[in-house]
């Protein structure tokens, strides 16, 4: 079996290629090619934190195996990652494990790389202003893939503990210095959005993060960090200005996430207003965007297709350079 760190993958892998990749698994997902049972979560209540199992088939790219996720709010406080993972990959034809790799990483990727094919269909082509809530370890994958797809002159951040913005920045500088755009400390969520293209939400909140009236006509927006019916980025109005609401997984959405669940309780918004699932516009059965004055909205829980699809690509890229180590369970 094939271990791989975080450094094997980054060595493995594009921003690029994982977007690609998950645009095919959103298609395959789409098209019924691929087994994804709902995710199952075990709540930690002692410290607040979620561990989320997902497995998953992709038939057409060969790829089975498991994804173990934590999410734990709190570690933040001791400048602890709040998201760690790994992922098993299996053999589909004889069952065996081929890969642990660290999925830390790759969730990061594979989340920013789901928000990049998005994007990629439903922002307009000149977006050159975005807006990012959150400073977390998505949030500079999120700022990445947009940046491959769109050219940005202008990012805006917005936090909550606006001393982690300054510590976001520098490693954006860093790690995205291969891209040309300003980053700036937005004083309040309004100035945030007022003026973005593109808006990403990152975050484990559990109220929303900006006010609907304060988006302009043509925007695009990932909403990424709600995955429990319980969190909630995305006010109603945003989410009902919506010309067209885009889900990762249908059925997965209506189930976990808050950002659709509260409105539907509430009967400001119904499942009528859902426009279709991500992997009918990747796979060409339906229009993305289609004229400039859109309100383009698109909500992602992330399914474990997209685990798969990204590890299988990183596992033959690894083998293929010599990374990772071999080691023999038996």
């Amino acid at each position: 079996m094939l271990v791989l760190t975080q450094e094997d993958i980054k060595k493995a892998i594009t921003m690029r290629e994982a977007i690609d990749a998950v645009e095919t698994a959103f298609a395959q997902h789409y098209l019924q090619r691929a087994a994804i049972p709902l995710r199952t979560r075990i709540h930690c209540t002692k410290s607040d934190g979620d561990v989320l199992f997902m497995p998953a088939y992709m038939q057409d790219l060969d790829g089975v195996g498991i994804k173990i996720v934590s999410v734990f709010p709190r570690n933040a406080a001791s400048n602890k990652p709040t998201i760690s993972a790994i992922m098993l990959l299996n053999d589909v034809t004889t069952g065996e494990p081929l890969a642990l790799m660290d999925a830390t990483y790759l969730t990061a990727l594979r989340t920013g790389a789901a928000s990049g094919a998005a994007t990629r269909h439903l922002a307009n082509q000149d977006a050159a202003r975005a807006a990012i809530f959150g400073t977390g370890a998505q949030a500079l994958r999120q700022l990445e893939a947009i940046l491959e797809v769109r050219n940005l002159v202008e990012v805006m951040v917005f936090d909550i503990d606006p001393g982690r913005v300054g510590s976001f920045i520098d490693t954006c500088a860093k790690e995205l210095s291969r891209f040309t755009f300003s980053l700036k400390q937005a004083a309040d969520p309004d100035e945030a959005v007022r003026a973005a293209d593109i808006i990403v939400t990152a975050t484990t909140s559990r109220k929303p993060v900006f006010h609907g009236h304060d988006i302009k006509n043509g925007v695009h927006i990932n909403g990424i960090g709600s995955y429990t019916p319980e969190m909630q980025e995305l006010d109603a109005l945003t989410v009902s200005r919506a010309d067209k609401l885009v889900v990762d997984a249908y059925d997965a959405s209506l189930k976990e996430a808050g950002d659709l669940i509260i409105p539907l309780e509430k009967g400001l918004i119904t499942t009528s207003d859902i426009y279709c699932e991500i992997g009918k516009i990747t796979s060409g059965q339906a229009p993305g965007r289609e004229n400039k004055e859109e309100i383009t909205l698109f909500k992602s829980v992330g399914i474990a297709a997209q685990d798969i699809a990204v590890a299988k690509i990183i596992y033959d890229h690894a083998l293929a350079k010599g990374l990772g180590q071999q080691i023999n369970l038996s």
